[in-house]
């Protein structure tokens, strides 16, 4: 069975790392590289860096901020913000990211799934979504949660599964930095459906989410934010709770 991963994710904005509750007020948390660093050294199987404000001009910035990232860690970690076209994913990559996160830009040009898992390999696209659970369903947003999307969950993932992404970095808009758990029935659903590891993301605030993300949410690795930056779960003690909860993980 393969170890379920435990991913810390580092929102940046403007060179610098933020937390926020349900996709707004945001909160300064720290720099980008020393939190990375530390992580790796802690324990964290990959990491995750979202440039959230993602624009022409911060492309430049953050590219350069992805060299410094890996230099200084030596675990997997995946970027995204404003991957718009394969000459982004060319120069992240060759800024030294292992692979790519794409979320509006996937919904806006789907054929851009295709292209990314064509050129560089299905294992470096994760496909994010953000989704809130509405009267009709599960549906999907874009510009960091700003913008409704007429697309839902689960008919997004199947389809993105079968353009060749190599993983679905699914996060739960309504449980987004409220700690009160992750969106464990949609992520089975995910799970069930799919054929590519589902990551779970939204909702982490104490050890026992992780388990039930794992065990109720089937999901194949666990993102969190908050609890990591602000030292409420150091990440050695929730792998012991895993691992003596009989949850297979990197030790």
């Amino acid at each position: 069975m393969l170890a379920k991963r435990i991913i810390p994710c580092l929102d940046i904005k403007d060179g610098q790392t933020v937390k926020g509750t349900n996709f707004v007020n945001l909160r300064q948390a720290g720099d980008p590289v020393e939190l990375g660093k530390a992580y790796s050294e802690q324990g964290a199987d990959e990491l995750v860096y979202l440039d959230i404000t993602a624009s022409h001009e911060g492309r430049k910035t953050f590219t350069d901020l992805v060299k410094r990232i890996a230099a200084h860690i030596n675990i997997p970690f995946t970027v995204g913000g404003g991957i718009n076209e394969l000459s982004d994913v060319d120069r992240l990559l060759n800024a030294g990211a292992d692979k790519l996160s794409i979320n509006s830009s996937a919904i806006r040009n789907p054929k851009l799934v295709d292209d990314i898992a064509k050129h560089f390999g299905s294992q470096v696209c994760v496909v994010a979504i953000d989704a809130r659970n509405t009267a009709s369903g599960w549906k999907c947003y874009l510009n960091g949660g700003r913008v409704e999307t007429d697309r839902y969950l689960y008919e997004w993932a199947k389809e993105v599964n079968e353009r060749g992404a190599g993983e679905i970095l699914f996060t739960s808009m309504d449980h987004d930095g409220v700690k009160t758990g992750y969106a464990n029935e949609a992520l089975a659903h995910l799970s069930d459906t799919l054929d590519i590891p589902v990551i779970a993301s939204g909702g982490a605030g104490k050890m026992e989410h992780f388990k039930d993300a794992f065990t109720l949410g089937k999901a194949d690795a666990a993102l969190a934010a908050s609890v990591f930056h602000f030292g409420e779960i150091p990440i050695m003690k929730l792998k012991e709770y895993l691992h003596e909860e009989g949850i297979s993980v990197r030790l």
